[in-house]
């Protein structure tokens, strides 16, 4: 028999962990609210017949946030089998006041103490047994990111799911709010009492979103019950019902837990936050960090050891060498059969030539954003959300903004779904406008393949990690603009709990950097290769049949609108299709000039790359070093792909907010270039 089992607990309380490991499902792990926007889906590796629903983290049942109306209608409506709650040990009573909750719906649910390796540690003591006694629901106590106890959470779970073990009412109200959800109760026309009674405590707490589906006769009963309550007990009864729980969390927590230390100690993660979160620290080590990680990705002479490369660029070379010699065995083979002069055009200077372009920066894109999920899996990133609050909130946004915009570091299309989470309007829009000014992953291998190129003689680090700084300051500015002129208000609050800091496990950060080069490596093998061979054809083919690529239809293209460029710097017809093409994936844009200036399997080629030279030597006589900056940089500013677009439109939910976006993202990006352009010519 089937079932489905929900996991649900607050942010930060290794939900997504256990979720991954009990399903070997590749989704990225977070380490801040707001990661998992919508469900997510997996079977349990042991028995196929378990389907595990991954639900947003959520403080409460009564619901906030887009994210939290997600795991309460899921819970509530498609009731599931069974519910995992998954308490974070280190804070437990903070965390049980959701459980009281859950038990409220009478869904069949298990207790998991997550994180007793911390709890161990604190030499703090949990009485399981007890505290599922008096709770009335079983109680297993894990450590999900090292697996232990999974086994007889998951064995316990099957059994209250095919059981169907509801949790029993407990006894948390006094008689008159008792006798409120009876009488209200009564009025509700849900089936099943558990329903009528979980929605009559939830009209008590003055949930707008029940409430607004009461009839005037059952709205007419809840008021009369409320305003009696108040008045008897002279204060409102939504604080009431929290306070009634909280009292019976402190008097569960005194019988069941026994801690080491009874007053406040420092923890590691205090003495941490003293220097990562200072107000005059913390903005220059959090550009040293992300200095560190583009010198990891980038660097040829890393740790200032002259010559020795770099991971990402050691990995790239490796990869460069053996995709030339695959091309080259490619073309040996075609050779050799006799292929006609298009059939070889076509597979190496077409496929091989664009398509290898794109794979040859794989390995720097698989570098970063392991580091990158180092950083968020420790919960050192969070700490950058708040301090960026401080830096935010005078441009017109609070820090819950630069969840998004982080996220765009990875992709842009799942980072602007998250701003769904943001409460404000205002806030949601300014921050769909400029979260593609962030450097995703598809626009690495540009800024790579024109510093191993045009900037062969600087510091590649240096070259790369500039761009990525443009991209945050100029979306600052953008932020600030569209603050004063377009929309108006304050910025939201930003409240956001801070995670202990935590050493992510190698299978953590293995799958969230995976599931990016894996986007990458489809894009490689599907958008890209198809675009490799018409750009071929167009490239190569004009109304007369084959001709040279001077003559084709993608030169006509090019030389039309080349002309809006000429202010940027980039003057030739094969800089401006680059840019068009990288408006279907910016990958595009290394695919497009590996075919057009020359071929990355030559042998000459992939020794400059395993040296940290130039990548494509033919691009130094179309850019200098400025233009090539320029060039950068509209395409880091510049309408992004068609995917995120699309995005655009669904979050905007307005074809008319969509367009100005990208009207503003192309306005901005040619701003940006020009002034690039012009003052470093002067200058240089």
């Amino acid at each position: 028999m089937s079932y489905t089992i929900a996991l649900a607990g607050n942010p930060n309380c290794g939900k997504t962990t256990l979720f991954n490991e009990l399903t070997g499902a590749r989704q990225h792990v977070g380490n801040w609210p707001g990661v998992t926007v919508e469900k997510k889906e997996g079977t349990y590796r042991k028995d196929k017949e378990i389907t595990i629903i991954d639900l947003p983290g959520t403080y409460s049942l009564s619901p906030y946030s887009a994210e939290e109306i997600v795991a309460r209608d899921f819970i509530i409506k498609e009731k599931p089998d069974a519910v995992i709650n998954i308490v974070d040990g280190t804070s437990i009573e903070r965390n049980l006041y959701l459980s009281l909750q859950l038990m409220e719906t009478r869904i069949p649910m298990v207790i998991a103490i997550n994180m007793m390796d911390e709890v161990e540690a604190k030499g703090d003591r949990i009485d399981f047994v007890k505290l599922s006694k008096l709770l009335e629901v079983p109680v297993v106590p894990i450590t999900a990111r090292t697996g232990k106890g999974l086994n007889e959470l998951m064995e316990t779970a099957a059994v209250v799911a095919r059981e169907k073990q509801s949790p029993s009412r407990l006894s948390l109200y006094n008689d008159q709010v008792d006798a409120a959800i009876e009488e209200i109760a009564a009025t509700l026309e849900e089936p099943l009492q558990e329903d009528r009674e979980w929605k009559a405590i939830k009209v008590l707490e003055g949930d707008e979103i029940i409430s607004e589906a009461l009839s005037n006769i059952q709205k007419g009963k809840a008021s009369y019950w409320i305003q009696k309550i108040e008045k008897d007990a002279q204060g409102d009864v939504e604080s009431m019902i929290a306070d009634a729980r909280y009292q019976y969390i402190t008097r569960l927590a005194k019988e069941t837990i026994s801690r080491a230390n009874h007053g406040h100690v420092e923890t590691k993660s205090d003495k941490l936050d003293k220097v990562l979160t200072n107000r005059f620290f913390a903005l220059p080590i959090f550009a040293g960090v992300m200095y560190l990680l583009f010198a990891c990705t980038f660097s040829e002479n890393f740790l200032f050891i002259s010559g020795l490369p770099s991971p990402g660029i050691w990995l790239a070379g490796i990869v460069e060498e053996a995709w030339g010699t695959l091309a080259g065995a490619i073309e040996g083979v075609l050779t050799n059969a006799g292929a006609s002069e298009w059939v070889l055009s076509l597979v190496i200077s077409g496929i091989m030539d664009g398509v290898g372009a794109v794979i040859g920066f794989l390995p720097l894109v698989l570098v970063l954003f392991l580091l990158l999920s180092f950083l968020e899996d420790s919960g050192y990133m969070a700490r950058v959300a708040f301090v960026m609050d401080r830096i935010f909130r005078k441009f017109g946004l609070s820090g819950r903004s630069f969840i998004p915009l982080l996220m765009g570091f990875g992709c842009s299309v799942p980072a602007l779904m998250a701003s769904r989470t943001l409460e404000s309007e205002k806030d949601r829009k300014i921050t769909m406008m400029i979260t593609p000014f962030m450097s995703c992953g598809a626009k690495l291998p540009i800024y790579a393949m024109f510093a191993a190129t045009l900037f062969a003689d600087y510091n590649k680090t240096v070259i790369v990690f500039s761009i990525y700084m443009l991209g945050m300051v100029v979306a600052i500015i953008s932020s600030l603009i569209l603050n004063k002129f377009v929309f108006h208000g304050e910025a939201s609050n930003f409240i956001m709990e801070l995670p202990q800091y935590r050493v992510p496990t190698i299978k953590s950060i293995g799958i969230h950097a995976w599931e990016k080069v894996k986007g990458f490596a489809i894009k490689a093998g599907t958008v890209i290769f198809a675009s490799t061979i018409l750009i071929w054809l167009l490239s190569n083919f004009n109304f007369s049949g084959m001709c040279d690529m001077e003559d084709s239809f993608l030169a006509s293209i090019g030389n039309t609108i080349k002309v809006i460029f000429i202010p940027l710097g980039f003057s030739d017809w094969r800089a401006s299709v680059g840019v068009v093409t990288g408006w279907i994936a910016k990958e595009n844009i290394v695919a497009t000039f590996g075919q057009l200036f020359g071929g990355i399997h030559d042998e000459s080629a992939v020794e400059a790359i395993m040296t940290g030279e130039q990548a494509l030597p033919e691009i130094s006589a179309v850019f200098n070093k400025v233009s090539a900056f320029s060039y950068m940089a509209f395409n880091l500013l510049c309408m992004p792909c068609f995917a995120a677009v699309g995005a655009i439109r669904k979050e905007m939910k307005s074809w008319k907010w969509t367009f100005a976006a990208v009207g503003f993202q192309m306005l901005v990006a040619y701003i940006v270039a020009l002034l690039i352009n012009v003052i470093g010519t002067i200058i240089l």
